[in-house]
């Protein structure tokens, strides 16, 4: 069974290889200690060293164990994502030695039986396997944490308090909720003595607390104890919450469901079976509720909780099954015991294949690195790609250079130095990439996870939407990284108000044309000028002709209409039928304006050589007029005649500056309908 553990937990290393800004510190260290060495200055901690700073003690002793590895992978040649993978391998071998340790003292209380069920629950459920192997510095203290409550279950208490003195001092201050609740108790029942504690937790306090301060304070450059500086920084300062808040019972009703899937509904049972359960689970729900004081929430600050709830449904599934044979309702309860366990595995794989697409930065360095092989690369990262997977193991290429460098200004000299660009992005039409339209070019698009849509119509009937992310650019060749001159802000408002007038001038002008002609049209808005169209859009192409009608949100929305209602859903297509008229009808008059516009244009000497409004309005008073009088005069009388209630009402006519918002309104409904 031992090895199924860490098949599981291979799995979910290999299938999401990326780590999130919450692992950086960790994960950086431990690059800048097997690479770097000595050289501290050339650490990333120098260059971002966080809110908060972070002890070394755990990334020094994974890069111990670690070492032989990467010197082996290093003489064989192969990059250094591979250490990434050690390194984090190592961190998951630290976890489940702890974890067997766990479990032999829960078969030692509760029985084997009962151990291969907590076995099988554990690997069954997805946040436990999935965090093991994450420097996270909640799974740096993880393995003290399930050797600490081993040697409480084994009544060890020497080696409880020096566990949890290690865990609380250098990793977690606020474990000593959970790990000091547990304490009290055992003070509670008399199985320890205020003065045996004394007498071993200060002697180990001194020790621990003095090489913290001492290595720390050598990779830092000053005196500090770092977990005293985060516990100050979120307990006391209470400033966690700047970094978002949650209600008070979300641990509850939110964190714990998910991280015990099905089997959240077994602990009550196991606590009904066996009185000495409520002794293991009281402290984990008693920290739960104390933690919940704090604003920022998060389900990796409780995860040392779940192998002692796990216990309980591991007691709850042992009595189901051993049961069984006694009556047919307990063969059914024992038999939905074990497909619980099924239902679990499930969910894993459902939240994996979810996590799998949440690491876009990490997709996108991959993604360059394949795309341009044989270049000198000067590549800049921006945030989210740094925040969402991209490390220093990531940066393999040793003739490339690397810049997380933050506060640029798009479109600067500094932007332009940089040969290949990661930005983030909505779409090729955002915002973010217009000021490289014209000097760079786009290699390609990442996605990431987006939301969670249900279609009944499907199977699955559950569907994880993606949407672009991340975009890699290319400088073009033969492009001058010197920055353009650029103009002052009175220069650039001046510039802005001259274009509004002229726009608006124009808008006018062929407004009063077109009503001389009894036309209606309508003018587009200030901020598409009709005399920048370009006529490119390939006919019949849904994005391509709505790209400077719409904005990106709409054009997400089209983009995943296939994904959402099926390829040969008849509801899909004929939303997209109705959006292509509006579109092509927008289009159309958009097309009039411009023609009417080039053809009206006057020679050198102001005069307009070719007018076709007034050709046109010339010759329909000649063929028209006598006929149109006539029909006004008999449609006057036929009003007149009318009821003052019956008679038509007059419409406002639509102004111009309404031409593009009525159409999104008109698109936005069409979706909200289908949507």
């Amino acid at each position: 069974m031992e090895h199924l553990l860490l098949i599981v937990a291979l799995i979910h290393l290999l299938y999401c290889p990326y780590t999130k800004v919450e692992e950086s510190f960790n994960l950086q260290a431990m690059h800048d200690i097997l690479y770097h060495r000595f050289n501290i200055s050339q650490y990333d901690h120098n260059e971002f060293p966080g809110v908060v700073p972070r002890t070394f003690i755990g990334p020094l002793f994974i890069s111990a164990l670690s070492s032989p590895v990467v010197v082996l992978l290093n003489f064989f040649g192969l990059n250094k994502f591979f250490s990434q993978y050690v390194v984090r391998a190592v961190l998951g071998l630290c976890v489940i030695f702890s974890f067997f340790k766990f479990n032999q003292s829960v078969q030692t209380i509760f029985g084997k039986p009962t151990s291969k069920w907590y076995f099988w629950i554990t690997i069954s459920q997805y946040h436990f396997m999935y965090y093991l192997s994450r420097p996270l510095p909640n799974i740096m203290a993880m393995p003290l944490v399930l050797l600490a409550l081993s040697s409480w279950l084994k009544r060890k208490h020497t080696n409880f308090i020096i566990y949890s003195g290690a865990a609380i001092i250098l990793f977690r201050a606020e474990l000593v909720l959970f790990l000091g609740i547990i304490l009290l108790f055992e003070f509670y029942n008399c199985s320890l003595d205020v003065v045996k504690f004394l007498k071993i937790a200060v002697p180990a306090g001194v020790v621990i607390l003095t090489a913290t301060v001492v290595v720390d304070s050598i990779f830092w450059g000053r005196l500090v104890w770092p977990e005293g500086e985060v516990l100050w920084f979120n307990t006391v300062l209470n400033k966690s919450g700047e970094w978002g808040t949650s209600p008070f019972p979300w641990y509850f009703y939110s964190a714990i469901p998910r991280a015990m899937a099905f089997s959240i509904f077994l602990v009550p049972v196991g606590a009904l079976y066996d009185q000495r359960i409520i002794r293991l689970i009281l402290p984990a729900i008693m920290f739960v509720f104390l933690f919940s004081f704090l604003p920022h929430k998060e389900l990796r600050f409780i995860i040392y909780i779940f192998p002692l709830m796990n216990v309980s449904a591991a007691v709850a599934c042992r009595r189901a099954w051993d049961v069984r044979h006694k009556s047919k309702l307990k063969k059914l309860i024992a038999l939905g015991f074990v497909g619980h366990i099924g239902l679990n595995i499930l969910f894993t794989v459902f939240l994996l294949r979810v996590a799998s697409v949440n690491y876009p930065g990490g997709t996108a360095i991959a993604r360059l690195h394949r795309l341009v092989q044989n270049e000198k690369v000067y590549v800049h990262i921006d945030n989210l790609s740094a925040q969402t997977g991209v490390s220093r193991f990531t940066q393999i290429n040793s003739d490339w250079r690397y810049s997380k460098q933050e506060n640029l200004r798009p479109g600067s000299q500094e932007m332009m130095q940089f040969t290949h660009l990661l930005l983030e992005a909505k779409s090729k039409y955002s915002q973010n990439l217009k000021p490289y339209s014209k000097t760079h070019e786009i290699l390609e698009s990442v996605d990431g996870f987006s939301q969670i849509s249900l279609n009944y119509k499907l199977f699955p009937p559950i569907r994880i939407k993606t949407k672009p992310m991340i975009f890699i650019l290319k400088r073009k060749s033969g492009l001058e990284t010197t920055e353009p001159e650029t103009a002052t802000e009175e220069e650039t408002m001046e510039e802005e108000i001259v274009q509004e007038e002229s726009v608006e001038e124009t808008d006018k002008e062929i407004l009063e044309v077109s009503e001389s002609e009894a036309i209606e049209v309508e003018a587009p808005s200030d901020e598409i000028p009709f005399q920048e169209v370009e006529k490119t859009e390939k006919e019949g192409d849904l994005e391509s002709l709505g790209k400077d009608i719409l904005d990106d949100d709409v054009l997400n929305e089209l983009k995943h209409l296939d994904e959402m209602y099926g390829v040969h859903d008849k509801e899909a297509e004929r939303v997209k039928e109705s959006i292509m008229k509006i579109l092509q009808e927008y289009k159309t008059q958009r097309d009039l304006l411009v023609d009417i516009a080039e053809a009206r244009k006057p020679d050198k000497d102001g005069k307009v050589l070719n007018d076709p409004v007034k050709e046109r309005n010339n010759l329909n008073e000649t063929k028209e007029k006598p006929k149109m009088a006539n029909e006004k005069q008999k449609t006057n009388e036929q009003k007149e005649k009318l009821p003052e209630d019956k008679k038509p009402k007059v419409k406002n006519k639509k102004s111009p500056a309404e031409g593009k918002e009525s159409i999104v309104n008109e698109i936005s409904s069409i979706l909200g309908f289908c949507l």
